[in-house]
């Protein structure tokens, strides 16, 4: 059985659909084994966000399963990702998330440029037609580059595993969910690995990249 761990959603403190609780106990019953609360944040609303992650904690004394605190740094100017995920660890974040240049926003060029080049980023979601210069830095700075399970920020999933493979950073499975329904198994995480190019045997490497991560953590 796989690890099934999920380093990227969202609750109702930005634009998901749940209350922590409610995310976290959907989770348990999905097999989650840990799950890394990242609201979409920016300089407005950091201190709340990460507040309200780290209470959700809580919920580990009652289920087995291990609740992170994190943010996703959203459509932030890229000067400004450094100096923000840097604040964000200051005040606890375990898992800072960076919103990348997906296909199906217009997210700011240069974004993945300067969160793969940021010490206190540990994950680059959904990066888009990440350039071979961007995925060459975040592998030199332990940064997790996400094939995502949602849909629009999807297409370009083969796209960073055909270059990710060749150049050996690391990849991680996240759903980026927001409403209930965005939450999966692990045989559907296995699905979208594969779906992105990866053999089986790589895909359940890859589903244990997530467990690494939040083992530097600990």
């Amino acid at each position: 059985m796989i690890q099934l761990i999920d380093l990227h959603t969202h609750t109702i403190f930005s634009d998901g659909e749940l209350i922590p609780s409610e995310l976290v106990r959907r989770a348990v019953i999905h097999g989650y084994e840990a799950i890394a609360i990242t609201d979409h944040a920016d300089y407005t609303n950091l201190e709340q966000l990460i507040g309200a992650a780290k209470k959700a904690k809580y919920l580990e004394e009652e289920w087995d399963i291990r609740v992170l605190s994190g943010v996703e740094l959203t459509h932030v100017p890229p000067g400004k990702i450094a100096p923000l995920a840097k604040k964000a660890k200051e005040l606890g974040a375990e898992i800072v998330v960076v919103h990348g240049e997906t296909t199906s926003e217009p997210v700011a060029p240069g974004t993945n440029a300067a969160a793969t080049a940021c010490e206190y980023v540990d994950i680059l979601a959904h990066p888009g037609l990440i350039s071979e210069e961007d995925i060459e830095t975040a592998e030199e700075n332990n940064i997790c580059l996400e094939i995502t399970a949602r849909n629009g920020h999807n297409r370009t999933n083969g796209h960073l595993v055909r270059l990710a493979l060749e150049i050996g950073a690391t990849l991680v499975v996240n759903t980026d969910t927001h409403d209930p329904e965005n939450l999966i198994t692990d045989e559907t995480a296995l699905k979208v690995a594969m779906g992105a190019g990866l053999t089986e045997s790589k895909a359940r490497e890859v589903l244990k990249a997530s467990a690494r991560k939040i083992a530097e953590i600990a």
